[in-house]
């Protein structure tokens, strides 16, 4: 390989503490161990530039993990070997257990598939994540055939446990002096190098939505989601990256066991054993889906702590949320929410407003060969002691040097945004050495990772959530800036364009799932009689449209209309924009598409027409008139036509709701059609 300047920037300010990624890459391939136990070994032979040295130091790793390395096949030789010397070196995963009903421990080796190894409650309570998932460690394992437990032979003893760890001596003093050595940009490269990545391929956007996922690594009690497509590395970092994070499948992860108590003697569960508890495939969340944990879960995320009895607990543990979304972001955004892939019981709006952070990743391309480094970063397990360092740090208060946060952010907002800056400006700062564009690209992304958790509890939980729109100001010219999302297009449903007579928008509820839901109607006539009507229409839809086609029919000589409905088949189309069942409260908009039809005279563009009439022509309020131009306006529209009698509800409206927006209302269908359609009246 070809050794670059930030290659020798790092050897200069780090001998000793890198490694190259490619030789992990290789060893990763043939061996199916965690990367920072092979870092641990590349980091003691292999820390060189000297290739005689680094190919030494190679063979030497591949002894090691040849001899002590237990691979499936050599479980028996393993075990064999053990017993023939009486004592072997091993490294292997430990995980201990409490049996009650022995008052015992008793340790797994979880490669050499044994599942009672003796093991001194000396060795347990200094190595308490022993409990919480095991850890990897070089593990002196020795055999007495002379212990029997109930009769039973256990002459398997672990004598010594040796976690994999490398740091030692004040690795973040170290960090803050040469740190000083390199430019943001570099300093940002090396960091990515070291998780195994090559920075030079990666856009400088993706660059910092990799960084994000580590912010948990390098933050107390950070709540972050991730969701997107498989294949793009989201467990892959809290699984490999740290000794200090643990990856649990959602399907394992009791209340008991993430915080009460793993050994039955009060102990304290996961969160407070790890500095990082990610669950991977938040859709098999099923143990915890269900009010008690989730409530647990609710304190826990918002404070810190929770209660066990009477005792209030705290813990610095941050968690990660991942999992699949097995839509496209279009049609996730389109017809339901970006939260879907939780179990539909923890799709709760409180317990979802807790979230700091919510990743977009859909945007992270899929892990390919070519995105892989083969120069040298730091070692991980140097640069997780570097992380743990840096969770005793805090620079929530950066963003009061150059700007204010916008009025639209509530405490939880602001704390979300605090939290993710001062998690940027550990990772990428950790001199404490930042300028105000540092700071101005860190708090654009916090609240843009905020406010798309906003935008869903919006879609979610209605008019509570209205005032999504975050912003921060700059303290030297006043000056407001309001964040979007890259995934927002402005009226993506509702087309701001001027629509074909016979083409209006409405909002409708869907009964059976309780929701409001988004719908194009569109009307065309041809020679004929009578109507047809097509789409995935419900029967609320069905009697709406025969509603206004029969009180048009009835009233055509009061609308000064010169044809007859006798004379065309009328067909009616529903566009079923949201993909909902159906639509109740949208006889008005039939009757308007169905007249704008008949006299060729288009809708106002950007118009939606929300109420139902009668047969007679009565005009029916809508119901939860607040939700309903809610959706319409965060959906494009410009103007809403609604009855009179919802003009009460007025008050219920955001001011920044209404900003921009066009309300008019209408008292009888005449009226409606006024403010509805083009150059009427």
């Amino acid at each position: 390989m070809e050794i670059d300047e930030l290659d020798e920037k790092a050897f200069r300010n780090f001998e000793g503490r890198i490694v190259r990624k490619d030789l992990v890459n290789t060893l990763k391939g043939q061996i199916n161990v965690p990367t920072y136990v092979l870092e641990y070994l590349l980091g003691k032979y292999c820390s060189s530039s000297d290739e005689e040295v680094v190919e030494a130091g190679l063979q030497e790793v591949k002894k090691i993990l040849s001899e002590d390395y237990v691979r499936p096949d050599q479980i028996e030789l393993f075990k064999a070997k053990v017993r023939e010397f009486g004592q072997h070196r091993v490294i292997d995963k430990v995980k201990v257990r409490l049996v009650e009903t022995e008052d015992k421990y008793w340790a797994s080796l979880v490669n050499l598939q044994i599942e009672k190894v003796n093991i001194g409650e000396d060795l347990v309570y200094r190595y308490e994540r022993l409990l919480a998932g095991g850890i990897w460690a070089i593990v002196d394992l020795s055999y007495n055939p002379t212990i029997y437990h109930k009769k039973e032979l256990r002459p398997f003893v672990i004598e010594d446990i040796k976690p994999i760890q490398l740091a030692s001596g004040n690795v973040i003093t170290e960090v803050k002096e040469c740190r000083g050595d390199f430019t943001r940009e570099e300093w940002l490269d090396l960091i990515l190098r070291s998780a195994g990545l090559e920075p030079n391929v990666l856009s400088n956007r993706l660059k910092m939505l990799y960084f994000a996922r580590l912010i948990p690594f390098v933050e107390n009690n950070y709540n972050l989601v991730e969701l997107g497509p498989r294949g793009t590395g989201k467990s892959y970092v809290y699984r490999e990256l740290s000794p200090y994070s643990i990856l649990v499948s959602g399907g394992d992860v009791t209340v008991a066991s993430l915080f009460v108590s793993l050994s039955g003697k009060g102990r304290i569960g996961l969160v407070g054993l790890w500095d990082v508890v990610a669950f991977d495939e938040v859709a098999g969340l099923t143990r915890l889906a269900n009010p008690q944990a989730i409530n647990i879960l609710k304190d826990y995320m918002e404070s810190g702590s929770f209660s066990r009895g009477r005792e209030e607990i705290t813990a610095l543990a941050s968690l990660v949320f991942v999992g699949n979304i097995n839509v496209d972001i279009e049609t996730a955004l389109r017809t339901s929410h970006l939260f879907i892939a939780f179990p539909y019981e923890m799709q709760d709006l409180a317990f979802l407003d807790r979230f700091h952070a919510y990743l977009p990743g859909w945007e992270f391309p899929k892990m390919k060969s070519d995105m892989l480094t083969n120069h040298y970063g730091l070692v991980v397990d140097y640069l997780a002691e570097v992380f743990k360092e840096l969770r005793k740090l805090s620079f929530g208060d950066a963003i009061d040097q150059y700007f204010e946060l916008g009025r639209a952010l509530n405490k939880r907002d602001e704390k979300a945004v605090r939290k993710t800056v001062s998690g940027f400006i550990k990772l990428l700062h950790p001199d404490g050495e930042f300028t105000r564009e540092d700071v101005e690209l860190y708090i654009r992304l916090a609240i843009e990772f905020r406010r798309r958790i906003k935008e869903q509890l919006k879609r979610m939980g209605g008019i509570e959530y209205w005032n999504s729109a975050l912003s921060f100001v700059d303290k030297l010219n006043g000056r407001e800036y309001i964040i979007s999302l890259p995934e927002q297009r402005a009226a993506t449903l509702i087309s701001p364009d001027p629509l074909p007579p016979g083409t209006v928008y409405t909002v409708g509820l869907d009964v059976e799932s309780g929701k409001y839901a988004l719908f194009r109607i569109e009307v065309a006539k041809m020679k004929g009689n009578g109507y047809t009507i097509t789409g995935a229409v419900g029967r609320a839809m069905k009697e709406a449209v025969r509603t206004s086609y029969d009180y048009l029919k009835s009233n055509i000589t009061k609308f000064t209309i010169d044809k007859s409905l006798d004379d065309y088949n009328v067909h009616f189309q529903v566009v079923n924009i949201m993909q909902a069942k159906e639509g109740s409260q949208t006889a008005s908009a039939f009757f308007v598409a169905l007249y704008s039809s008949l006299m060729d005279v288009p809708v106002k563009p950007g118009t939606v027409v929300l109420g139902e009439i009668t047969i007679q022509g009565g005009v029916l309020p809508i119901q939860d008139f607040a939700e309903c131009v809610q959706l319409a306006r965060e959906n494009g529209a410009r103007r809403v036509v609604v009855p009179i009698s919802n003009s009460k509800d007025i008050g219920l409206l955001p001011p920044e709701l209404l900003q921009g927006l066009e309300i008019s209302f209408y008292s009888d269908p005449r009226e409606c059609l006024i403010h509805a359609l083009e150059g009427f009246g």
